[in-house]
């Protein structure tokens, strides 16, 4: 298999090169990413654990997916097929809003992203690949926020970031 690369960009989210996504998150180089949040009909996000075997943030819950694109794929595209790949499904996703973060882990990586939040919805189980998913549920934001508050401990750093900068967005 290919090595994995990401799409390094300047923070007006233009590229400008490609690298290794280890070397990338090693050396803390600003890259293209997107996270998906699917919603069912209660507006309930679905959220996963992520794979004990995760190099970084194992058993950690997380937004439904998130990835990187690649070289020449639209941010959809890449929601859509990492959607599937991780949670087993598909369903259309909406490009919302997009915002640079940076957080580093205990294990000298660090996530420094031009991040695209996409949003859908999916009524439904999904059929996790247990390489990436150890187990999935449904919540409201507003308990999600209230137990990120009281067990941050249990969530990936990213996911605190952006799912505080999205639901300051919905709230407008």
């Amino acid at each position: 298999m290919a090595e994995e690369k990401v799409i390094l960009v300047n923070e007006k989210d233009e590229q400008i090169g490609l690298m290794e996504k280890i070397e990338a998150h090693e050396k803390a180089l600003l890259h293209r990413a997107f996270s998906v949040f699917v919603f069912n009909e209660n507006n309930e996000l679905m959220i996963q654990q992520r794979a004990l075997s995760k190099y970084h943030s194992p058993g950690l819950w997380t937004n439904t997916c998130c990835s990187h694109q690649r070289e020449g794929e639209s941010n959809i595209a890449a929601g859509k097929r990492r959607l599937q790949e991780e949670m087993g499904f598909s369903t259309e996703l909406k490009d919302t809003i997009s915002f640079i973060y940076k957080a580093p882990f205990d294990n000298g990586l660090t996530e420094h992203e031009f991040d695209h939040i996409l949003v859908g919805n999916f009524e439904g189980k999904p059929d996790l690949n247990p390489d990436e998913v150890a187990a999935w549920k449904w919540v409201s934001l507003e308990d999600l926020q209230a137990d990120m508050k009281k067990n941050p401990h249990i969530y990936t750093e990213w996911f605190k970031i952006i799912f505080d900068k999205y639901y300051a967005h919905i709230q407008q």
